[in-house]
């Protein structure tokens, strides 16, 4: 059992408001909500204003105290070797953020990335901070509340599969792919058969998370021009398994739920914003003293919204 939550202001911005507030105070809100859902870690996929064409924000899984420092440096000697010029850098907790120059193929970029350290995520605009405890925690050790943004996705896990570490942590990154993130409570029993073909194709994998290979189909997907509407019709005839996901890209999130609907999700849309979640109490943390007109996705359907840009 976990949780999910996403929201999308559709101006492009929070909405104007009194405390100041936005993007990663609302998504701690509301995972905040549904922690019970998943106690062990928590994370979010958080969305800027994109920057330039040619200017990547990476974040890596490095570590702490001296190993840290090696890996961080062997990170900036495989940039230097790439030709990606650092114009900026940060270390936070377990990961090092860095906004690089490039104009290289981001896809074997960010395959050569990998082999170095262990890639959180890759974007334009996107920002993956994930970590164990709960969203509070994370938030105390990363600032996520000061976050201001477009909009992002979040998770809380309930480890069944694997260990209680950052890099099982949800959300998952495309791999390969800028600005792609998902969330997802649920389970895909053809996950290996459709790795294997992904695999044949030449796309790499870095765990054996099902969420991640969700991310890669779709941004497969978007890489063969469909739309990301299309690519999640798509989805729910080609991912065996129950499932309820969010996925978000640089400037649209979406939702895909199968056809059994085992997996819980409620949404509420009006004229500034929607938020989806895999339960109503994060709805109603977001909106307090607020009757909200709510309501749970059919089985076996999708949808998407674009902020404005």
């Amino acid at each position: 059992m976990c949780g999910i939550a996403g929201i999308l202001y559709k101006d492009g911005a929070e909405p104007a408001r009194a405390d100041g507030l936005g993007l990663g105070h609302d998504l701690i809100t509301m995972l905040d909500g549904c922690q019970h859902r998943g106690p062990d870690s928590t994370g979010f996929a958080l969305y800027h204003e994109p920057s330039a064409d040619d200017q990547l924000r990476l974040r890596f899984f490095v570590g702490e105290g001296e190993q840290a420092a090696e890996t961080v440096a062997h990170i900036k000697a495989k940039l230097a070797e790439l030709d990606a010029e650092v114009t900026e850098e940060e270390a936070i907790g377990s990961t090092h953020r860095l906004t690089v120059s490039f104009r290289g193929d981001i896809q074997q970029f960010a395959y050569a990335m990998e082999h170095v350290a262990p890639v959180v995520s890759i974007g334009q605009s996107l920002d993956i901070i994930k970590d164990i405890g709960g969203a509070h925690d994370v938030d105390a050790a990363y600032g996520i509340a000061d976050f201001d943004g477009t909009h992002g996705i979040g998770h809380v896990r309930l480890a069944t599969e694997s260990d209680v570490t950052p890099d099982a942590s949800h959300p998952f990154w495309a791999t390969g792919f800028a600005d792609i993130a998902i969330v997802h409570n649920g389970q895909i029993t053809n996950y290996w058969k459709m790795r294997r073909r992904l695999e044949k194709r030449g796309f790499e994998f870095n765990t054996d998370n099902d969420s991640e290979l969700i991310a890669v189909y779709l941004a497969d997907k978007l890489a063969q021009k469909k739309t990301l509407s299309e690519a999640l019709e798509s989805s729910i005839g080609d991912l065996d398994g129950t499932f309820s996901f969010l996925v978000s890209t640089k400037d649209e999130i979406g939702y895909a739920k199968d056809r059994l609907a085992a997996k819980p999700m409620v949404m509420y849309e009006d004229d500034d914003l929607v938020a989806i979640a895999s339960e109503e109490v994060s709805l109603n943390k977001l909106f307090p003293g607020r009757s909200l007109a709510t309501m749970e996705p059919a089985p076996g359907t999708f949808r998407t919204w674009r902020r404005s840009t």
